[in-house]
């Protein structure tokens, strides 16, 4: 762990019911020190397994559970696998990305049909365009949203944090009905962007092995975990 870490203060929230996990209560450490929030600051703590919502920096303290892993990807070291390849080979030439610093006017229908058909019991439903913003957006980050199009219609966006060698996947949404693995193509779109902005890391946010929807990540090469405060790959 980075010394600069040891120096900041912490704040506890209270137990409450695990959001991944039925049989498991979660508190989070949150960084409460303000000079800890610009990006240079951020990226230290995101190689120390914190995250954000919205402007709040936290980490998962939980009392009897250390089921998340921070997870991140090697950038200049990963390569697609064989089902990532051809994942990409079938989305080539009807669909495209790109990067913008605002969404798209369509963006809230595209978000309210994936929580309703994906996240009815989650944290996230009803679907509010003013409690997402609260969610994402962030005053002292370069957040970007990667747009993905099939022909030229909006199928997903990956809310993309920007940092000096870095970027982290913050949240993704994506057409519910469309048969294809948007989720998996929207990372590898965001691994694309890293490679040209020539970043080392993405971040993926954390991993708990028994949640099956997070499966996915793990199946990204030169992956690694934050296990004991050590990157593992």
């Amino acid at each position: 762990m980075s010394s600069d870490i040891h120096q900041i203060r912490i704040g506890l929230t209270n137990n409450h019911p695990c959001s991944y996990l039925a049989d498991k209560l979660e508190r989070v450490a949150v960084a409460i020190d303000p000079q800890m929030q610009d990006a240079g600051n951020y990226e230290v703590l995101l190689a120390n397994g914190f995250r954000r919502s919205g402007d709040t920096i936290y980490k998962p303290h939980c009392d009897q559970c250390q089921a998340c892993q921070a997870l991140r990807i090697a950038v200049p070291d990963n390569l697609p696998s064989k089902s990532q390849k051809r994942l990409l080979n079938k989305a080539r030439g009807d669909f495209h990305w790109e990067i913008k610093p605002t969404m798209d006017e369509a963006w809230f229908d595209l978000y309210a049909r994936y929580i309703n058909a994906r996240h009815r019991n989650g944290t996230m439903y009803p679907p509010k365009c003013d409690e997402f913003s609260k969610f994402t957006m962030c005053d002292w980050l370069d957040t970007r949203y990667l747009h993905v199009y099939y022909q030229q219609r909006l199928v997903a966006i990956a809310v993309t944090d920007i940092l000096p060698s870095s970027a982290s996947a913050f949240y993704t949404f994506f057409d519910p009905d469309i048969d294809l693995s948007l989720g998996t193509l929207c990372v590898l779109y965001q691994i694309e962007l890293c490679k040209k902005d020539s970043k080392q890391w993405l971040y993926l946010g954390y991993q708990i092995d028994e949640c099956p929807a997070m499966s996915y990540k793990v199946r990204f090469q030169a992956h690694q975990r934050l296990v004991n405060q050590r990157w593992q790959g």
